[in-house]
């Protein structure tokens, strides 16, 4: 259904009316809609044209009451621990006329898509596998054609939404089939399977199907729902055997609807748990097809008592539910440490200090002191996170030469942090370099990423190359369940320097054989190529260090043959052995190549690469382009990398994998300068200067997850020059407008109401009002209602207007930004308020001379906060500020920030500076003042 939505409406004080305008799709089970284009790619064909409305070009839209969803089905098979999922959605149109139907459905962020077909009157359109350059390189020519879309799209934490439209003849049928694979991890003693719906229409033959063989034999079998009503409970089905399970759900179109909500559809997630039965000795060995693969992971083995260190980040940035949240998760996490093992915390900002020197054991009195301990962490200043890592190292050093805890036992740092080095050493590279020499292989360090802007891909190298792992811990009200749920996986080892040894003559190909910890509830998968395919005695040796010493062990692994286990099944999933090697073996190459020297990364990328071909997988090195058959439209798959998915839900670039470390990774620097972390990589000076509300200046700063803001008072009329770039010829200045009922006596808000844009150099001209956009390249004008959706594409001007009142350019080899038009809307008073705002999305090709008011930002600041203390208001937060030699007192803030949601926002903590930004704005405000608005 299309719904029109009134323009760029906000309701105060509380009530927002949301009215969208909708794009077609076929979610799981099926959602179907209509796919409405209005494409103005042809507005500056014609020289001093003006567009007073928006006129739509020709397009497809759909009658959902015309395009029926009659099937749609999700075959799970899963074969040891391998699960092969296949999608299929059947719609006919039932129209007179031809139109767009669309698919759409989430899968797990660790599968990988192995197929992709749209089958249409018969014939097939299947997508290709590409190396992901050579892909890049037919989507950019179909770019420049205004001929391309993306077909994948970070989904909540777990998972990637895949979506594809293609237009369907009057009375013909269509059928999506999606095909992808993953190997299901072992977490907390279980396997989980998850298959996310989201229903916009009732399907009249639908049906979900799990089918497990684990000839090992089942040890339980769960199938759950987070949608499920009483009605619906008993149509979940499960069978089970003692190897296998078949579970399947099949609503009628009549049952998708809830009894008590009419209105609403099936939403939610289909989850089915089990676990194998698992015996002493050398784990399960499986053969297929002259492939091997190894299941480790033998009951009954004791606990190795661990000493850790908890570094816990309490800077500014951390300040409020953040730390609120590692508190309580900290508190719970200390109520369940074993009295074996051995701990202490260290809180750090600036510099670190420890709650004990010492570890300690965990007696009853010790955890105790420590939760009393943990609730007096206050936030307050910024991260050295080189210091508070290296002091952890030196501690448990120290512990070790001191015999203070177990000589069989094992030793781990867990950091958690929200941001980036501010203080101290400062290069990423370098940090790594430092705690890798320090710890030399001796001790695990896990890192907790929390939030959106913690660099993750710096704490997963750095956990990776000491015998860890890192998590992003994603901020909600689940944060200290997410923070506790990890600890939990990592608080039992069992086995450390595990490595696996297979005969040299029968094997070859191998998967990694060596593994720092084996943790209760894990397992440790092998696989690889069998140079005899029949192996009557297939002897493995397991050494490592467990509770009760070092353990070295040979014997004959069981061999199970699926002939025997299951002589009914003719073939399950032939080559499931093989792709489940490949799908490992890519998985740790792509991990290797994070870690390992440019040669060996190199030649971990090309042995990736080449698998991923040659399996038919979307990986981060490859990508399955699709072109729809009637228009030749060029479609991408791609697949992101848990960095690339950060980025992505931030805006940025995702990084290319390919990125170099410096031929050392000792950056040379002055000694009692480190070198500053900007150096590592052009891109990383991440800084967004926004200018919106009345007017609400903010200035984040992606790199340390903080932001700094102010405001200008100044009476209407007043045009402040924003940006100004002499080198590169780019100049934006904007005119404070003041509310309809103003009055001279009294306090008024200000807005900014017109900005204009200049760029000398391509020359490109626009003057932004709360009325319209004035569009001037190269002697052609535009003129755009906000109410139009449009776009351009030229040499040096990509523009893109959406009906939601959103403006975004793109200005070549310069710059980026977004340009919203926001109407505010008093019910009680009958008042309403036009205004803009201006938000700088990408500014890292402007020169280093760059100022204005918001220019001068563009290149990072530095600042320092201490004396943090709860504010005369209570909840807000004060600080001291030292910056540009400026000692200031701020407040917390929370603002926000429009870039990232047009309709409500994105809540942006900051600390406010008062007094129209004195001290942190270089002068004062009217050092920025210009006589007119096209005074550059």
């Amino acid at each position: 259904m299309l719904m029109h939505r009134a323009p760029c409406l906000l309701f105060l004080p509380t009530m927002w009316i949301v009215l969208l305008w909708a794009c077609a799709s076929i979610g799981p089970p099926a959602q179907v809609q209509g796919a409405m284009i209005a494409s103005r790619s042809d507005v500056l064909k014609q020289d001093n044209t003006e567009v007073t409305k928006s006129r739509p070009m020709k397009k497809r839209s759909t009658n959902t009451e015309k395009v029926e969803v009659y099937s749609f089905e999700v075959a799970c098979t899963v074969t040891s621990r391998f699960a092969h999922t296949i999608i299929t959605s059947k719609a006919l149109n039932k129209a007179a006329n031809s139109q767009e139907i669309s698919f759409e459905v989430e899968l797990p962020k660790t599968a990988f898509i192995a197929n992709f077909v749209m089958e249409i009157d018969g014939q097939n359109y299947a997508g290709n596998v590409k190396e992901k350059e050579k892909a890049k390189t037919q989507y950019e020519k179909a770019v420049s054609k205004g001929q391309s879309a993306g077909l994948i799209e970070v989904s909540g934490r777990k998972m990637e939404k895949f979506t594809m439209s293609v237009n369907v003849a009057a009375g013909s049928n269509v059928t999506f089939i999606l095909t992808y694979e993953e190997l299901l991890k072992r977490t907390m003693g279980q396997y989980e399977i998850l298959t996310r719906i989201k229903m916009k229409q009732p399907v009249e033959r639908f049906k979900i199907a799990v089918d497990i063989y684990e000839p090992q034999g089942l040890a339980f079998v769960q199938a759950t729902t987070t949608f499920a009503s009483n009605e619906l409970l008993p149509l979940i089905e499960k069978t089970t055997t003692a190897t296998k399970a078949h579970i399947t759900f099949s609503p009628t179109a009549e049952q998708h609807q809830c009894l008590q909500c009419p209105q609403e559809l099936i939403n939610g997630d289909f989850i089915v748990k089990y676990d194998v039965k698992r015996v002493k000795g050398f784990g399960e060995i499986q053969i297929v097809n002259g492939y091997f693969v190894h299941f480790f992971s033998p009951p009954g083995l004791a606990r190795v008592p661990k000493n850790v260190v908890f570094v816990i980040d309490k800077s500014s940035s951390m300040w409020g539910t953040k730390l609120m949240q590692t508190k309580e998760a900290m508190q719970s996490i200390l109520n369940e440490i074993h009295e074996d093992d051995h701990f202490t915390i260290t809180e750090f900002e600036s510099s670190n200090v420890y709650w004990r020197e010492q570890l300690t054991r965990a007696t009853k009195q010790s955890v105790s002191e420590a939760i009393n301990y943990v609730k007096s962490i206050r936030a307050q200043g910024g991260t050295n996170i080189n210091g508070a890592v290296l002091s952890a190292v030196h501690t448990l050093k120290k512990g070790r030469e001191e015999k203070t805890f177990p000589e069989r036992s094992v030793d781990m740092i867990i950091l958690l942090t929200d941001g980036m080095p501010n203080i101290g050493t400062k290069n990423i590279w370098e940090i790594q370099e430092n705690v890798r020499t320090a710890i030399g292989g001796k001790m695990s360090l896990f890192c907790l990423g929390f939030g959106n802007y913690v660099e993750y891909s710096f704490l997963d190298v750095m956990s990776r190359e000491n015998k860890g792992i890192a998590r992003r811990i994603f901020t909600g009200s689940d944060a200290a369940i997410q923070l506790k749920g990890f600890y939990e996986e990592v608080s039992s080892p069992l086995l450390s320097e595990v490595e696996m040894r297979y005969p040299d003559n029968a094997v070859s190909s191998l998967t990694e054989t060596q593994y720092s910890r084996l943790f209760n509830g894990s397992e440790i998968v092998v696989a690889g190529r069998l140079n005899d395919s029949f192996m009557d005695n297939f002897l493995v040796e397991v050494s490592g260090q467990g509770a009760e010493g070092e353990i070295h062990e040979q014997g004959k692994a069981g061999v199970l043959s699926w002939d025997m286990v299951y002589p009914e099944e003719e073939y399950i999933f032939g080559d499931f052995t093989e792709r489940l090697w490949a799908y490992l073996t890519i998985q740790q190459q792509l991990e290797k190549s994070g870690i390992a020297s440019e040669q060996e990364k190199d030649q971990a990328l090309a042995k990736a690469l080449s698998m991923s071909l040659r399996y038919n997988f979307v990986t981060p090195l490859t990508s399955m382009v699709v072109t729809k058959p009637e228009t030749e439209k060029t479609f991408i798959a791609d697949k992101l990398t848990e960095d690339q998915r950060q980025n992505v839900e931030l805006g940025r670039n995702p990084p290319d994998l390919n990125q170099r470390k410096p031929a050392s990774n000792r950056v040379q620097g002055n000694a009692g300068n480190p070198p500053d972390l900007n150096q590592r990589k052009p891109a990383s000076n991440r800084v967004q200067g926004n200018v919106d509300g009345d007017p609400h200046f903010m200035i984040e700063l992606p790199d340390r997850g903080d932001a700094l803001c102010f405001n200008i008072n100044d009476k209407p009329g007043t045009i402040y020059n924003l940006v100004k770039d002499k080198k590169s010829g780019f100049f934006v200045n904007g005119q404070i407008i003041g509310k309809k009922k103003f009055s001279a006596d009294a306090k008024n808000n200000t807005y900014f109401g017109r900005f204009s844009v200049n760029h000398q150099k391509l020359g490109v001209k626009l003057d932004v009002s709360i009325d319209d956009i004035l569009v001037f390249n190269n002697g052609k004008q535009i003129r755009l209602k906000w109410s139009d959706a449009a776009s351009i594409k030229e040499a040096s001007l990509v523009l893109r207007l959406t009906n939601n009142c959103t403006l975004t350019v793109m200005l070549r080899h310069s710059v980026k930004f977004m340009i919203i038009k926001h109407t505010k809307i008093w019910k009680k008073h009958h008042f309403q308020q036009d205004y803009l705002g201006f938000y700088t999305l990408d500014s890292h090709h402007l020169s280093s001379t760059v100022h204005g008011l918001i220019g001068q930002f563009y290149h990072g600041v530095e600042f320092e906060l201490t004396d943090l203390y709860p504010g005369e208001f209570g909840e807000r937060l004060d600080a001291v500020m030292y910056i540009k030699g400026q000692t200031l007192n701020v407040t917390r803030h929370l603002e926000k920030d429009f870039s990232r949601d047009v309709k409500i926002g994105k809540d942006v903590l900051c600390w406010f500076v008062d007094d129209n930004g004195k001290g942190f704005i270089d002068g004062s405000p009217s050092d920025y003042i210009v006589p007119n608005l096209f005074n550059f």
